[in-house]
């Protein structure tokens, strides 16, 4: 065994037997590695994906500016009708236009983006999309009227749907296991500081009286795509990527430059010959990297998961938090309290997607989606109830906007983040773009239908529900319960052969944390149920067979 691991060393790629040695090696590598020695390890990973992921800062700045924009004064005179009162307000019709103007250019955009990044890699495919959203802008900027502004939003969302497929699927593939939870859920901490943002240059120009209140907002969409289109051009290509494509040696380069060489314990050549196993382990399992090989064989189950998982995040409500400062106004608080209101939301959801982090090295995704879902259920419950009472109540409108705030910390701490990882971590690597473009585009599809009815709700001059509409969004969130407690598998600590094999062998969802698994072994892929065991780990104990 010993002289095999050594003739290894100068011929990892060339004998399939020393390939998966060195993949076993690789795996259980991963396996022990801490999270502080995989930032040691990773230490240029961690700075390139987190360099990557702030174009969803932008995507989140640009997203929250236009619901947000419904509750500004100047916006409302400028694109919205006068009303028998004197105010302004753009019909609901209008609204439900523009939201879903941008999903319309979203969807176009990650089928886009999964034809494209699988030819051209992610690096390039999201440097041409920021060129494309810094000439867009334009459009935006100078709408002369509603229409203009819509077909901007629409060709806007084209590069955006690409920032919000590929910057989560580099993140899980230039990173171990270790920090794989960390990196993805960082997006999640991106979207909510781009919100956040978004309501801060609102609430600052809410005094303005001219166009420039909604005009410098559109303006600062530009300062984003500089930064991030330097550090394009110099960030490396996944190596997941090199190595579906045959590309070993660029796959090698690539590593290197996301590692620190002055760690000694590191070995790049074992670490990419388990990328070469998993790889070739997919193919066996599932061979094709087309959308239509995310529905055959066990890659249906994959996807379903992968979809209905991002889509909970449009189901449980979190509708009012992308409306928040519309929903404080219809709950009855002025426009200046709902914008304090709102930048209050968004820097407890930063604080609690933080606190996700810490959360999910302790009890997983599954048990943290789970029992966040709970939590959201019984907030919207509420929230309906408290809105029961007269509108003229002050002490019942400032408990609405409170359990709102509270809602935003339990969704941002577990549904809000969880959502990147799992979806990172339950497509297969080889069809990884492609699973989360039709699942990203399933979220958007229900946002559609998310924001029309919100715009509805919550419109005055529509159905004008208020914070009644809590009750309608609690019943999605107790389906989403039920869905989740059923088919939602928990994925923590496992590699992506692992979660290939068990997958591969139907393993049920409930059963997924307590199966062993055996990677290597010589007639096909094994695994072990545990569940009867007293000790059960967070991270399984893999059994490797003799192979050399």
């Amino acid at each position: 065994m010993e002289a095999t691991i050594a003739s290894c060393d100068n011929a990892r790629t060339d004998d399939a037997a020393c390939l998966k040695s060195d993949a076993r090696d690789a795996t259980e590598t991963e396996h022990h590695m801490s999270i502080i020695q995989a930032i040691k390890i990773y230490p240029k990973a961690v700075g390139w994906s987190i360099l990557l992921s702030t174009a969803i800062v932008m995507e989140g700045y640009d997203v929250s500016l236009l619901s947000n924009f419904y509750a500004l004064p100047q916006f409302n005179q400028k694109y919205g009708e006068l009303q028998p009162d004197g105010s302004y307000v753009v019909p609901a019709p209008w609204k439900s236009a523009l939201s879903n103007g941008v999903i319309v250019g979203e969807i176009l955009g990650l089928y886009i983006t999964g034809i494209i990044q699988d030819r051209f890699g992610y690096r390039k495919t999201i440097l041409g999309a920021l060129v494309l959203v810094t000439c867009f802008i334009f459009i935006v900027f100078f709408a002369q009227n509603v229409r203009m502004l819509l077909a901007g939003e629409i060709l806007c969302g084209i590069p955006w749907g690409v920032f919000q497929t590929l910057t989560t699927a580099y993140a899980s593939e230039v990173c171990p296991v270790a920090l794989r939870a960390y990196l993805t859920t960082y997006v999640n901490l991106c979207w909510v500081i781009g919100g956040f943002i978004a309501s801060g240059v609102l609430r600052g120009l809410l005094e303005m009286p001219s166009s420039w209140a909604y005009r410098i907002p559109f303006a600062i969409q530009w300062f984003w795509p500089v930064p991030l289109i330097i550090g394009c051009l110099f960030a490396p290509e996944s190596p997941w990527w090199y190595v579906q494509h045959g590309r070993i040696d660029e796959a090698k380069r690539s590593l290197l430059r996301l590692t620190s060489r002055s760690d000694t314990t590191f070995d790049v050549d074992k670490t990419i010959s388990m990328m070469q196993h998993t790889n070739e382990l997919e193919k066996e399992i599932s061979a094709g990297t087309t959308y239509w090989d995310c529905f055959k064989g066990v890659n249906l189950r994959r996807t379903e998961i992968v979809c209905v998982a991002w889509l909970v995040q449009n189901l449980c409500g979190s509708t009012f938090m992308g409306y928040s400062t519309v929903f404080y106004i219809a709950a009855g608080l002025s426009e200046s309290s709902s914008f304090d209101m709102t930048l209050v939301q968004y820097a407890v959801g930063a604080a609690g997607t933080i606190g996700s982090w810490f959360l999910m090295s302790r009890f997983g995704r599954r048990t943290l989606y789970q029992y966040g879902i709970l939590g959201l259920f019984c907030l919207l419950m509420i929230i309906g109830f408290t809105s029961l009472a007269p509108r003229t109540d002050a002490a019942a409108n400032w408990a609405i906007g409170s359990m709102l705030l509270v809602f935003a910390v339990v969704y941002d701490s577990t549904v809000g983040p969880v959502c990147y990882s799992l979806v990172s971590e339950f497509s297969s690597t080889r069809l990884r773009a492609k699973s989360i473009v039709l699942a990203r585009n399933l979220y958007n599809i229900a946002g559609i239908v998310a924001n029309i009815l919100t715009n509805y709700q919550l419109t005055s001059t529509a159905w004008n529900w208020g914070a009644k509409a809590a009750f309608f969004w609690a019943g999605c969130c107790f389906i989403c319960l039920l869905w989740v407690f059923f088919r939602l598998p928990e994925p923590k600590g496992r590699t992506y052969a692992e979660l290939d094999i068990l997958f591969a062998q139907g393993i049920p969802a409930r059963k997924f944390k307590s199966t062993q698994v055996d990677l290597f072994h010589p007639i096909g892929p094994a695994v072990v149920d545990n569940t009867s065991a007293s000790n059960e780990d967070d991270k399984p104990e893999v059994v490797f067979k003799e192979t050399c």
